[in-house]
């Protein structure tokens, strides 16, 4: 079959199950609803919680970006991993005890305050849909190469599928949907992998081919490092970010993962604290057999592509002509994330780095790699239908994690917690499901509409969950003194800096986006740990100079720290 039937045949298949697991799952109360009536076993809990947290910037594009990015793209590595065993031991297990639906319910109990509910609904809301206009863009990149649809449509089909099973399931259907997209997302990443790895360096083990040698004998980065520097690049393992960016940006992806909330919610949805800790460290094995796998996967792309635009001909690189290009070159070329400028008119596509005197001929966008490596290495085509279907795995269950933030920010905390108290919990269910259908709606909007690749776009929701949530989080677990008046400066200064620092450079002047004009050479994927440090001398310093919080606050937090 061609690669499009099997693709055809591998996402149906996996659309059917979800859909059938989410009616099975179908939520029948707030509790289902919110968090699938806390009674969801560690294992399986931590199984789901992989599949949320590995969005599709870790399955499509991170291996992507440390493809392109070398050494540089470390930062998602450390920065991901690292945050979530930070989330793991030092607020998961309090959040649970806490006994509350969602972080503004967390925020406005422990800091006594509408006013923090409110601002913390705000936070919710934008750091949510932040994050999801990256997962919505990874299915219509899917979508628009394999099923030869546009984008937009690919974006649509996603937004019909999420809807479904996010609005009738709830937390509850999102979970048990979210393990068996975990089954086929880890499936499709390691398959491939196994497979390209044993055609290039002869070993079954992605992560031990990784530091073995090539067929020719030579070591596979020995190898990349020689193909970089020869077509004017930088060495393949030499970085070329400042020590204080890669700094700020791994601290920023660390720290944020910490405050997501679409990930925090996930502890709510076990019996007590113990197996909150328990489901973070089954999450933590499940979410290392992806990303200790990415660095290999980036390096077989990566190696395998220099091979396809380039030969080597009497010990000299040559480049290749276009009319020789394969098949896979010319479909990706259809979607517009790769693109060839034939600049001098010979017919040869000349990819070159900025160390070459020969200008570059060829664009190719960082999301494309996973999903066109089983290509790129003459794989059989079901491999690629499998790869698309766990693509579409990651987005989606991301997507629908995300989405039931924001319907719970506005169904429970804002318009229960602030609006109408008296909301009987049927209305609050259908607020739920109303808000989660609009979510899924502007979701789509930003699918089609963009404002970067997928990962970074998701490394800016990284940054304003850290710039706000995180230093709210921590100083209302471990800070009896931090009151409402702190915690609502700290916020609103973190946050606000962070996102003005952002837009400036991404939207309203791109065109300064460069070292040489950031603030003390911070990047926008980085800024938000400078956004965190501000909220946490707002937060203390304020907190100082006003009042100090009743005794049962204080009291209510000494019992969320007893064990």
């Amino acid at each position: 079959m061609s690669v499009q039937a099997w693709t055809f045949v591998m996402v149906g298949l996996s659309f059917a199950l979800y859909i059938g697991v989410a009616i099975w799952s179908k939520a029948r109360s707030t509790g289902d609803f919110y968090v699938a009536g806390s009674n969801v076993h560690p294992i399986v809990n931590g199984m789901a919680t992989a599949a949320d947290w590995m969005s599709a910037a870790s399955f499509i594009s991170m291996a992507g970006m440390i493809a392109f990015l070398g050494r540089d793209g470390s930062v998602y590595l450390l920065g991901w991993t690292g945050g979530y065993v930070l989330l793991a031991l030092l607020l998961a297990p309090y959040l649970r005890k806490f006994g509350k639906y969602t972080v503004p319910d967390f925020v406005g109990d422990r800091y006594y305050s509408q006013l923090a509910r409110i601002v913390a609904v705000v936070c919710a809301v934008f750091v949510s849909f932040t994050y999801v206009a990256g997962q919505m863009q990874g299915v219509g990149i899917a979508f628009s190469r394999f099923l030869n649809v546009d984008i937009t449509y690919g974006v649509l089909v996603g937004m019909g599928i999420v809807f479904f099973y996010a609005v009738l399931g709830g937390m509850k259907g999102i979970t048990y949907t979210q393990v068996a997209q975990y089954c086929v997302l880890i499936f499709a990443f390691l398959v491939p992998a196994i497979f390209i790895s044993i055609l290039v360096t002869g070993n079954p083990i992605p992560q031990l081919g990784l530091g073995a040698a090539d067929d020719s004998g030579v070591y596979l980065l020995d190898r990349l490092n020689g193909l970089h520097e020869a077509l004017g690049f930088d060495k393949y393992t030499d970085g070329s970010k400042s020590k204080i960016d890669v700094f700020f940006i791994t601290a920023a992806l660390m720290l944020g993962t910490a405050g997501l909330p679409h990930v925090i919610i996930r502890f709510y949805t076990v019996r007590k604290a113990s197996e909150a800790r328990a489901s973070a460290g089954w999450a933590l094995l499940f979410i290392a057999l992806l990303y200790t796998t990415a660095p290999a996967v980036a390096i077989f792309a990566k190696t395998n592509l220099l091979k396809t635009v380039t030969y080597e001909q009497d010990g000299e690189l040559q480049d290749i002509r276009y009319e020789d290009v394969p098949d896979w070159f010319t479909n990706w070329e259809k979607t517009g994330l790769i693109k060839f400028d034939d600049l001098n008119n010979d017919g040869t596509i000349q990819y070159r780095g900025p160390k070459s005197a020969v200008p570059n001929e060829l664009t190719i966008s960082n999301d494309i790699m996973v999903l066109a490596n089983p290509e790129i290495a003459q794989l059989p085509n079901w491999v690629t239908g499998l790869v698309v279907a766990g693509g579409l795995a990651a987005a989606l269950s991301t997507a629908a994690g995300l989405l039931l933030v924001i319907s719970t920010a506005i169904a429970h905390d804002l318009l229960k917690g602030c609006i109408v108290r008296d909301l009987s919990e049927k209305q609050e269910l259908m607020a739920a499901r109303i808000a989660a259908g609009f979510a899924v709606c502007v979701a789509g909007y930003f699918g089609i509409n963009p404002p970067g690749f997928v990962a970074q776009v998701v490394a800016f929701a990284f940054g304003l969950a850290a710039s706000s949530f995180f230093p709210a989080i921590v100083m209302g677990i471990f800070s009896k003194r931090m009151n409402k008046a702190g915690a609502v400066a700290g916020m609103i200064v973190g946050f606000t800096f962070t996102a003005a620092y952002i837009i400036f450079f991404k939207f309203i002047k791109p065109d300064l986006n460069t070292s040489e004009y950031w603030l003390w050479g911070i990047s926008p994927e980085g800024i938000g740990t400078l956004g965190m440090v501000l909220n946490f001398i707002v937060s203390i310093a304020v907190s100082i100079f006003t009042p100090p919080p009743p005794e049962e606050v204080q009291v209510l937090v000494e019992e969320i720290r007893v064990p």
